[in-house]
């Protein structure tokens, strides 16, 4: 389904008034509030094909119904997102979950929901029917040369695919690794693993970026060949200029200090960009901020820090998408919290008083870098991501909307009680 601009509008003028009281309360204190404004109407977070369904874990799943049963459906899912937030103008296909049999006419369906299509995501994690050669003991690391060939082929054929949709960026993310010691040679996965990944950059069209994503366990429990964010910068060093370090919030080990290897990635030009997600144990895949909204507030202000630095746009310069699985909610609920979420720190990360901030830092006033931080954090700014929606044409309270306008019954009416998404 398609959302018409005049449902929108309609539920906005109800809320108008209310509006307007909280956000002038806020811009009472923001000094640049049109720069705020600006980029805030500016930064989107890419949606990602596979988020669309029902997700679930190894013990089972649960559908909600009216799930996408194509990648045309799943278009329009990510339509419907961007019509209530305008914040999400772009979806992010993983091959071979999300095909595009007609690229031309799939382009023109994004474009009709204002869409187009970020990073491309290859899949050597999974047995694919038909597929010669199994990846049960890796792929681009393997110790059979035929296995590591079949998955390059399959990369590059992602490659192919993305060229079709004007994407311009592979994502690698791989699940190599071992189980028990003594079952692989450290050392010569790595270098299979470079050798597998440099003919893949070859491949790469001129204008094309690798995104090499990393992940210190899981499905693999003793060891993971592309382990953390320093093996993911030492192969993307080796590879070249194209080759960067993409990070996923829930890929870290507890307690791990994201904000510093953002900050130095940045500061390197090595950073890729981001899945986010959140996590209260490991890669829980959770929504965006339900657990930790301190800590993605810390990652944006050394974003923000760091992209200033280097004269970078916010908006484009590097990848911003959402990683999650939605085992219990409204995955179309689910996916307008997280970019909620981000852009909620993002706002308050443009709050902070930096140049204060930068003079605490430099005189050693530890207690005041410290209120510096957190007056931003604590600011309401939800008013402002409204104003930003509102004047590019989107909802004030997205999920309220998207409530109030019965999508989800609208799409099990049209798609059944009993779909499920493909790719999960």
């Amino acid at each position: 389904m398609q959302l018409e601009s005049h449902q929108i509008d309609e539920l906005n003028q109800q809320n108008l008034a209310d509006h307007k009281r909280k956000l002038d309360f806020v811009t009472a204190d923001v000094a640049n509030l049109d720069d705020v404004l600006k980029k805030l109407s500016a930064f989107n977070i890419a949606i990602p094909s596979w988020a669309l369904g029902t997700g679930g874990t190894r013990f089972g799943r649960f559908s909600g119904g009216g799930e996408p049963r194509s990648l045309e459906e799943k278009i329009e899912d990510v339509g419907v997102i961007h019509a209530l937030n305008k914040s999400s103008n772009s979806i992010s296909l993983h091959i071979p979950w999300d095909i595009p049999e007609n690229a031309t006419s799939i382009k023109a369906l994004a474009a009709q929901y204002g869409l187009h299509f970020d990073a491309v995501n290859s899949n050597t994690f999974q047995d694919q029917p038909g597929q010669k050669l199994s990846y049960k003991f890796g792929s681009l690391h393997h110790v059979d040369k035929a296995v590591r060939k079949q998955a390059i082929e399959h990369n590059i054929e992602v490659i192919k695919y993305g060229v079709q949709l004007d994407s311009k960026a592979l994502s690698v993310w791989l699940s190599d690794g071992s189980n028990f010691p003594g079952q692989l040679n450290f050392r010569q996965a790595f270098q299979n693993t470079l050798e597998s990944l440099q003919a893949i950059y070859e491949a790469l069209p001129e204008d094309w970026k690798i995104w090499i994503e990393y992940k210190p366990y899981e499905p693999n429990f003793y060891s993971t060949t592309i382990g953390d964010w320093g093996q993911s910068y030492l192969l993307t060093s080796k590879l070249g200029q194209k080759a960067s370090t993409l990070v996923d919030l829930g890929h870290h080990l507890q307690g791990t200090n994201i904000e510093q290897i953002v900050s130095i990635l940045l500061m390197e030009g090595k950073l890729a960009g981001f899945h986010f997600n959140d996590s209260k144990y490991g890669d829980d895949d959770l929504t965006v901020g339900s657990i930790n909204p301190y800590q993605l507030f810390l990652i944006f202000n050394e974003l923000v820090e760091g992209m200033d630095a280097r004269g970078m746009d916010h908006a484009t310069d590097i990848g911003w998408m959402i990683d999650a699985s939605h085992n219990v909610k409204d995955p179309i609920e689910d996916l307008l919290q997280s970019v909620q979420a981000i852009k909620i720190a993002y706002a308050q990360a443009l709050l902070v008083d930096k140049k204060a901030l930068q003079t605490a830092q430099q005189s050693n006033d530890v207690t005041l870098t410290q209120e510096i931080l957190q007056e931003a954090y604590r600011t309401d700014v939800r008013p402002l991501i409204a104003e930003a929606s509102l004047r590019s044409g989107g909802a004030l309270e997205p999920i309220n909307t998207y409530r109030k306008l019965n999508v989800r019954e609208h799409l099990i009416k049209e798609r059944g009680t009993k779909t499920v998404a493909t790719g999960l």
